[in-house]
């Protein structure tokens, strides 16, 4: 991906005097944020490393996308997260500005007994049909045909999604309305979608998706990466866009990420899923850090601009450990500088 040197360059003397101006954080000892579980493992870890490094302590409340959004507009915590970016619109209308934070992978799980990770695999077209209840069976001839030579089971197919408004739920649903006009006619997307399957069940956060699916025989559920391997699920490879079947892997989410237009794109809001290349993971998304623009306490905002600039700096370890894909440095010049010229804090 390239970028401009010379906006690089500005963006970096932006957000210098960004943070030369800004409000003093010093006395700040505690910052608030509420939202995505897609992205709750490594914000607890970066809060973890940055309470030891700096005594700032980041209480992070994985309550979902959504209800993420409507705290931080309520102004009741001091930043929101998301993995479905907020429209321009909707960012001016209530005085508010995003970036993105961390890239990943969703996965889908599934409950077969006997089965191991990766050794099967989905297709979007067909994950949509399981999803609308067109297919009740792990032996339906689709699945079968994905899978030669496997023995599949005459077990019931139990479909576990997010009850809560969720980014996850977003990314998900935007996936299958590119691969599934069916889908996109009938269910469609968003943080909330009628789902069609009978007997379906509906977990809070994607630790619910994740427990209902490892205790359910023949669940499938789709969760962020992490959440499958911090639990043994078993995840699924998929076939992408270019036919190809994948793995979830770093490399195969990065090389989804790597499409990412982010200096062109109004408010960071990019769409990582169905990316072209052979070894796209089709199912990988972004997390939004959310603020407001005029704060009305501008230390507690430069407390969390200065937290997530930490992150940037020092967490990339932490966050590939989980299987994330950190924020390109050159993004991360552009972010401070849509820092600079997006928040007062003076």
């Amino acid at each position: 991906m390239m970028f401009n040197k010379k906006l690089i360059a500005s963006a970096v003397l932006a957000a210098a005097t960004a943070f030369s101006l800004s409000a003093h954080a010093d006395e700040v000892n505690k910052i608030t944020g509420a939202g995505s579980s897609f992205a709750y493992p490594i914000i607890s870890k970066w809060a973890a490393a940055y309470k030891k490094a700096t005594g700032v302590e980041v209480n992070y409340q994985s309550v979902g996308s959504g209800a993420g959004i409507k705290q931080i507009i309520a102004k009741t915590v001091d930043f929101g997260a998301s993995d479905d970016p907020m429209t321009v619109e909707d960012l001016e209308k209530n005085g508010l500005t995003q970036w993105p934070l961390i890239m990943g992978g969703e996965v889908i799980v599934a409950n077969i007994p006997g089965n191991k990770q990766g050794e099967l695999a989905i297709s979007g077209p067909v994950l949509a049909d399981i999803m609308m209840g067109k297919i009740t069976k792990w032996n339906d001839p689709a699945l079968q045909k994905l899978n030669p030579g496997k023995k599949l089971p005459d077990l019931a197919i139990t479909v576990v999604h997010r009850s809560d408004a969720s980014g996850t739920t977003a990314i998900f649903t935007n996936y299958l309305s590119k691969v599934s006009p069916e889908w996109k006619e009938k269910v469609g997307e968003g943080k909330t979608v009628t789902w069609l399957s009978k007997g379906n069940l509906g977990g809070k956060g994607n630790e619910g998706v994740a427990s209902y699916t490892g205790r359910i025989k023949g669940a499938i559920g789709y969760v962020e990466y992490a959440y499958a391997l911090q639990n043994k699920l078993p995840y699924m490879d998929m076939i992408n866009s270019a036919g190809k079947r994948v793995a979830p892997t770093m490399a195969n989410f990065a090389a989804a990420a790597s499409h990412a237009d982010w200096e062109h794109t109004p408010a960071f809001r990019v769409v990582l899923t169905d990316q072209p290349g052979d070894d796209s993971w089709p199912i990988t998304g972004s997390t939004f850090a959310i603020v407001h623009k005029d704060p009305e306490n501008p230390a507690q905002v430069k407390a969390v601009l200065d937290f997530f600039k930490w992150s940037m700096d020092h967490g990339q370890s932490e966050a590939k450990e989980l299987h994330y894909i950190p924020i390109p440095e050159s993004v991360e010049k552009l972010i401070e500088a849509s820092w600079a010229k997006n928040i007062k804090l003076k």
